[in-house]
Formats: C-alpha cells, structure tokens, sequence
C-alpha cells in the first residue's frame, strides 16, 4: 500500500445544481438561431476536448442553476423558465434533428446533513413529457471531514 494516496471525497456541505441540455447530430448555431437563447457551453462534433479527443456529439446547454433548493423542483424550474413559452419549438427542432433533451440534476450529498428533496414539480413534469425530455439525475455523496472508517484510496 506504499504506493497508495488517501484522497479526500467532501463538499462543505450538500448542494445541487440544473441545467437544460440538447445532444446529438446537429448545429448549435443553428438551435440558438431557433429558440432565440445563446447557450452557456457548447460543442459541435469534431471539436477536441480539454484530453484532446474528438466530440463525436454535439452539446448545447444553457439554465444552469446553482442557486440550491432543498426542493430541487424550484432548480429545475428555475432552469426551464425561459424554455417554458418555446415547446413548439423545441419539438420542431426534435423532429428536423437527431437529438435529445435533457434535463441535468446534479446533487451533491454530504454524509450527516439531511437530503434535497429530488421530485420534479408536475409544471416540470409536465415540460419533460411534452417536449420528450429525459431527467438525469447524477448524485454524488461525500464524506465528512471527520470520516475516516473505510477511507478511500487511490492509486499514485
């Protein structure tokens, strides 16, 4: 185990944020052009990636929410607001389109503090169905500082 390096796996505390996303064969410009949003990040296939492969989707994401709610519901609100008058348009842009929606969820759960409640509000529900839009919900829990019983290692 010499060659092993305790890591550490803890946030302050626990936290989430939301974002909308569109994936698949299309042109950003393009969606922008449509919806009338700029997005926050996006990619086209063949751009590189930080590691210096090639994308071989394109990404489109904008309505990131950092601002945690113990009801998630209102992040994910919060994120699909100005998406909410464009539906038509969102599922013209599905059907001219390969792509998916997608609407991400990311909590970060610290060990002691209690959970965010992660059920989506039948408003968002009610968006997701009608514009097929997936929830991916991709949770992280983390330590205390305090945890020690079963420590996480990694190889050096």
């Amino acid at each position: 185990m010499a060659d092993l390096e305790r890591i550490y796996c803890h946030s302050a505390h626990t936290d989430c944020y939301t974002y909308f996303k569109i994936v698949g064969d299309f042109d950003p410009d393009t969606v922008s052009k449509l919806l009338g949003i700029s997005p926050e990040k996006f990619w086209r296939i063949g751009d590189k990636r930080k590691n210096g492969t090639v994308y071989d989707f394109a990404c489109w994401i904008t309505g990131t929410c950092h601002e945690y709610d113990f009801e998630v519901s209102n992040q994910m609100l919060k994120t699909l607001t100005p998406l909410l008058d464009k539906m038509g348009v969102l599922n013209k842009i599905k059907k001219c389109y390969d792509v998916d929606f997608v609407l991400e969820v990311v909590p970060t759960v610290r060990a002691g503090e209690s959970a965010p409640c992660l059920a989506p509000s039948l408003e968002v529900m009610r968006f997701c169905c009608a514009t097929e839009t997936a929830i991916d919900i991709d949770l992280y829990v983390s330590c205390s500082d305090e945890f020690d019983d079963g420590e996480i290692w990694e190889n050096n």
